[in-house]
């Protein structure tokens, strides 16, 4: 994905890497029980034809931002 930076502390020359985790909420609480720091809770981004995104974005120990991403299947 491309596009401007959201909001001013994310407007540094960095990429946003993603990584597609098949359960957000559990990748997030044992990335968190290991001490990430995240930017705040798994949310629901976009709502597609056949499945939910959601993303969480937390820091690395450069302080670059990554996030997690999940398409979770619709019911």
């Amino acid at each position: 994905m491309l596009s401007r930076p959201e909001r001013p502390d994310l407007d540094h020359p960095s990429s946003i890497l993603y990584f597609v985790v098949p359960d957000i909420k559990a990748a997030h609480r044992q990335l968190l029980d290991q001490g990430v720091k995240f930017e705040g809770e798994p949310q629901l981004i976009a709502r597609m034809p056949d499945h939910d995104l959601w993303l969480v974005g937390f820091r690395d120990s450069e302080q670059n931002v990554l996030e997690l991403m999940s398409e979770v299947p619709r019911a």
